[in-house]
């Protein structure tokens, strides 16, 4: 029916509506493909085009699609997000705690003990000897006493050089291990990092003196400005803020640059210097990202370490002020043994405290370093494929499998020919 109102038309069909798929009559009745047959498990349908799963396999049983990197152990093996790099350097405390949480807490113990009694022996037998000695030789003595315990104080040092070293190696070697799925035992940790111990050594004396002399050389020459007379001493000032700033900003950028340097010389078994210039390449374009994740790592730890150690310095307080009213111990020996016994046990508390926050942010530190030496391998040279390589051929040569290689290199070894080891670069270690 059409209904005309000057240039407007309208047209309307009283036919009554259906449903589509409905049976309709006549030759104007719409048709409809009929609806597709339901697939069967693992089809695909025609036209459709999946993606190829990581290794280029889709795993048995799978409608067949795009899968996930495999995770055979502490990360995926692809280049890892902000998130995971966080998460993954404390989760490593988890995964192996005898092995990494217990290497850290026996080498901060063992430095703490040898702190405390070398330099307390010496201490006390130095200023023993001031006190007995004559009024004549009296310079002498007091000379020899600070000489032996400045000496004593280097040596604790140079040990606590050592044994941090040391631990930098076993948590290097447990990330890079744990990444590959396996579960090293404490003591196969301690045997491999030990064949690296020199080069680590080397590296921790080098940063050390570096910063030390770095120092040394901007009070040396404050001492001399203020020392010249009190025109000068406002110069002195300054030049101190300025130069204090800019080793800071010099220290914070050198060290993200060098950072990844332990995990070089562990992990590709190269010298001090050759293991520097392959940190500095891996951390160009990444070093926002190098320096975010060690300084976040660093910034967790230490307000967590201040949330339990501040409530036991402020009872350390208020005990002290209960016990010594005056401020000052009795000088006349009559307080009693038992009477310093809250003091004593406060102390420990609180030194068993800092020996375990202490153990976990060396671990923590050590291997957010680790995490992002393999995250910018396999940004910038297909880590991930070697290690992936690595764990799939250990799978079959685990199911007995001929196809098995019983001597597959180290994944961590397998570096492009830009990178490396040049002249003077440490060889491998048997």
């Amino acid at each position: 029916m059409q209904h005309s109102c000057g240039r407007l038309v309208i047209v309307t069909d009283n036919s009554p509506w259906q449903r589509p798929g409905s049976q309709q009559t006549g030759q104007d009745a719409p048709s409809f493909p009929p609806p597709a047959p339901p697939l069967a498990p693992g089809q695909q349908a025609p036209g459709h085009q999946s993606w190829a799963p990581y290794g280029g396999q889709t795993p048995q049983g799978a409608p067949g699609g795009w899968a996930p990197p495999p995770k055979p152990g502490l990360v995926p093996l692809r280049p890892l997000a902000f998130g995971t790099l966080l998460g993954a350097s404390f989760q490593v405390l988890r995964r192996n705690p005898k092995a990494s949480f217990g290497s850290a807490l026996l080498t901060q113990g063992l430095i703490t003990v040898v702190t405390l009694v070398v330099v307390g022996v010496v201490t006390f037998f130095a200023l023993s000897r001031i006190e007995n000695a004559a009024p004549a030789e009296q310079d002498a003595v007091v000379v020899g006493g600070i000489a032996a315990i400045i000496v004593s104080a280097l040596a604790t040092v140079l040990l606590s050089v050592a044994a941090t070293a040391l631990l930098q190696g076993i948590i290097v070697l447990e990330v890079a291990r744990g990444t590959l799925g396996e579960k090293l035992t404490l003591g196969s940790l301690w045997r491999l990092a030990w064949r690296r111990l020199w080069p680590l050594i080397l590296w921790a004396l080098l940063y050390s003196a570096a910063v030390l002399l770095s120092v040394g050389i901007v009070v040396l020459v404050v001492v001399l400005l203020v020392s010249q007379g009190e025109a000068l001493i406002a110069v002195g000032v300054l030049f101190g803020l300025l130069a204090g700033l800019a080793l800071a900003v010099a220290f914070v950028w050198l060290f993200t640059k060098l950072s990844l340097t332990p995990s070089v010389i562990v992990l590709e078994r190269r010298g001090v210097f050759a293991a520097m210039a392959r940190s500095w390449r891996l951390t160009n374009g990444y070093f926002w990202r190098t320096f975010g994740v060690q300084a976040l790592v660093l910034v967790i730890v230490q307000v967590a370490t201040q949330v339990v150690t501040t409530p036991i310095g402020i009872i350390f307080g208020i005990v002290m002020g209960l016990m010594f009213p005056n401020g000052s111990v009795p000088e006349d020996g009559s307080g009693s043994v038992e009477s310093f016994l809250p003091l004593i046990g406060l102390y420990g508390v609180t030194l068993l405290v800092s020996l375990v926050f202490g153990a976990i942010a060396a671990v923590a530190q050590s291997a957010s370093s680790a995490l992002v030496y393999i995250d910018l391998r396999m940004r910038k040279e297909g880590l991930d494929i070697e290690l992936a390589r690595f764990v799939e051929t250990r799978r079959v040569r685990t199911a007995g499998s001929p196809a098995g290689d019983d001597a597959a290199p180290d994944p961590y070894l397998a570096v492009p020919a830009a990178a490396a080891p040049g002249p003077g670069a440490g060889g491998p270690v048997a």
